[in-house]
């Protein structure tokens, strides 16, 4: 009489450290695309709000501005700031670093906004190794 022995597949050799490895591992890939979707849900709001593409329009349009960096002046790199949205009444803070072909700036934006009606108290821009501020404000006649 012969005895045939059944041999186990990979899974039933292995289960005891395959299970575990494999929950962590699909835990640590959700935490990922959680925190990822976050991060593009945060900087999508910060690039879509009115203060965010008015501060954008008026320097691409400043001649002081591409005199120094250059055309086109577009982003370059992560947003900063903050936005607030509170009975409808929103308010903005915003660090938004850009660059030209000849450089590199920051335009800082505070303002506050009501709809689609805003008002800034500031809109600058910081050349990048100099210590020359243009206000964005004094030249601005789409912003009224």
């Amino acid at each position: 009489m012969e005895e045939t022995q059944e041999t186990k597949g990979w899974f039933g050799r292995n289960w005891k450290w395959a299970v575990p490895t494999g929950g962590c591992l699909i835990v640590i890939i959700l935490l990922v695309i959680f925190a990822g979707s976050v991060f593009f849900g945060i900087t999508s709001m910060m690039t879509d709000s009115q203060a965010y593409q008015d501060s954008m329009e008026a320097a691409q349009q400043n001649e002081a501005l591409i005199e120094l960096i250059g055309e086109p002046i577009e982003t370059n790199g992560m947003n900063g700031g903050s936005l607030n949205y509170n009975n409808g009444v929103k308010s903005a803070e915003l660090n938004i670093p850009i660059k030209g072909p000849n450089g590199e700036a920051t335009i800082f934006v505070v303002g506050e906004g009501i709809n689609d009606n805003w008002t800034y108290q500031t809109m600058e821009v910081h050349i990048e190794g100099s210590r020359e501020i243009i206000d964005l404000l004094e030249s601005a006649t789409l912003l009224e």
